[in-house]
């Protein structure tokens, strides 16, 4: 921030300086400087739902001797390397993405992931071979797990208490705009353009948000509180009298977390940590069981499976539509109805809606001659499925773990729950296609259909509600303190 810029925020003249405090508890300020943040790191989402849809328009082509750019078609168990090598990089990445966070601060981390998805793509557009392409999966997935561990972090620390559900969802709306940008592209160009379309983003990722602040609490994690207080004052657009109450309040959570340095013993040792580890991990977990990562990865294929008189390529593009509109809803109403109400429909409109998918195939697979007449069912039943996740379970996990742990085992705790979530992805992309062969497109879709209810449970037994809690109000419930 230029000295300009900064002496709007100081009090101009003597007698604010001797109004009571109540005077600051009142100064409005304005949410836009923490919206644009919070848009701006999650073009870095954009970069990773490229990543995440990558498969589905291209994997046509390589399988195609017209369009491939390979020497070789790639077999299936090798397509299948394709698909899941991105979760096992996202699986390693947080172990060093966390504490290089608390090193280097989470925004220079955040810039610093770029450069995964820039050599990535760099490879792709020149690759020949398979083994290359299986390489730059892997790098990609590296920059993925980075920004999916770390964001969090960000908006957690940005982000001022009415505004935190609203802003901790946009990773989700962000993500699946990226599924779209490749899903819309994809199947209209060459697979070269697609990687060209695709490095564009990391480079103006880096282009903005290098001029976004770093957050306040880890300013003051370094005891640096001048420029705690400049970040702060950037955010909330008020003066610095302005921000000292919520400094205060930063300043007091993030000193305290910090007497006794983060281990990973202390998310055990301490029964807040365990509860929140519970809650985060479970939601994360379930996310992934929903097979959602299938039904990204696999869309195309999905519904040339089905026979539908829509092209491959537009239900696809459909779906994709439907994801961003959805995730769009979500800033909207997260700060209103709560997260708890908004998981608990989402976990119950995936489990319908996986049956009637599962009922389709499994009409399909019994030759019922009403197969033909139902050709619009798989598609209304994954534009439901996708809406209901891209509502809740897709951005509310991410949106839980950024504020449910203390600032001394923040980036342990994000990196282990992050770690969770990539390990089952890589295990359902890896062997899905084994399970669908052995049970059945329809069963396939059932076992997905179950957990999903298994979630509903989890969700209405075990997640308290955050809405409208600071993070200190939100540690204190963790702990049982009235």
């Amino acid at each position: 921030m230029n000295p300009a810029e900064l002496n709007q925020y100081q009090p101009v003249a003597t007698f604010e300086k001797l109004e009571t405090s109540h005077f600051c508890k009142m100064e409005k300020g304005s949410p836009s400087r923490q919206f644009m943040a919070g848009i701006i790191v999650n073009l870095a989402s954009v970069m990773v739902g490229t990543s995440l849809g990558w498969t589905s328009p291209v994997g046509p082509k390589f399988a195609s001797k017209d369009t491939t750019p390979l020497d070789t078609i790639p077999t299936a168990s090798e397509s299948s390397w394709i698909a899941s090598l991105v979760a096992m990089g996202a699986l390693i990445a947080p172990f060093i993405a966390g504490p290089l966070a608390e090193r280097i601060g989470r925004k220079f981390t955040l810039l610093g992931s770029s450069i995964f998805f820039l050599v990535s793509f760099i490879l792709l557009l020149t690759t020949e071979t398979v083994v290359q392409v299986l390489i730059a999966r892997f790098i990609q997935g590296l920059g993925v797990g980075f920004v999916m561990t770390v964001q969090t972090m960000y908006i957690g620390e940005i982000a001022s208490n009415e505004y935190r559900g609203a802003l901790g969802s946009l990773m989700q709306l962000c993500i699946v705009t990226g599924i779209l940008y490749v899903y819309s592209i994809g199947p209209y160009v060459s697979y070269h353009a697609l990687q060209w379309a695709c490095i564009v983003l990391p480079i103006a990722f880096d282009a903005t948000f290098f001029f976004m602040p770093e957050t306040p609490a880890y300013y003051i994690s370094k005891g640096d509180k001048e420029k705690a207080v400049e970040s702060l004052c950037f955010l909330r657009g008020k003066t610095v009298d302005g921000v000292q109450e919520e400094l205060h309040e930063i300043s007091t959570t993030v000193e305290e977390s910090l007497k006794n340095k983060g281990t990973v013993m202390d998310l055990f040792r301490n029964k807040g940590n365990v509860k929140a580890l519970i809650i985060c991990g479970g939601l994360i977990s379930f996310q992934q069981l929903s097979g959602i990562n299938v039904i990204l990865f696999y869309s195309q294929n999905i519904f040339e499976s089905t026979g539908s008189s829509l092209s491959p390529a537009v239900s696809t593009i459909l779906v994709g539509a439907v994801q961003v509109l959805a995730s769009g809803a979500t800033p909207l109403i997260v700060d209103r109805l709560g997260r708890k109400p908004i998981l608990l429909t989402s976990a119950g409109g995936m489990c319908i809606s996986l049956g009637t998918m599962g009922l389709y195939f499994f009409l399909k697979h019994t030759e019922s001659p009403s197969v033909d007449s139902l050709g619009w069912l798989p598609i209304m039943s994954l534009i439901v499925f996708v809406t209901v996740y891209c509502i809740g379970f897709g951005p509310l996990p991410w949106a839980v773990l950024g504020e449910m742990f203390p600032a001394n085992v923040k980036s342990i705790a994000s990196s282990i729950v992050a770690s969770t979530c990539w390990v089952l992805g890589f295990i359902i992309l890896q062997f899905f296609a084994d399970l669908d062969k052995a049970v059945g497109s329809h069963w396939s879709f059932w076992i997905f259909g179950i957990l999903c209810a298994v979630a509903f449970v989890f969700t209405f037994t075990t997640l308290m509600e955050t809405k409208g809690l600071s993070l200190q109000e939100i540690q204190d419930r963790l702990n049982g303190k009235v």
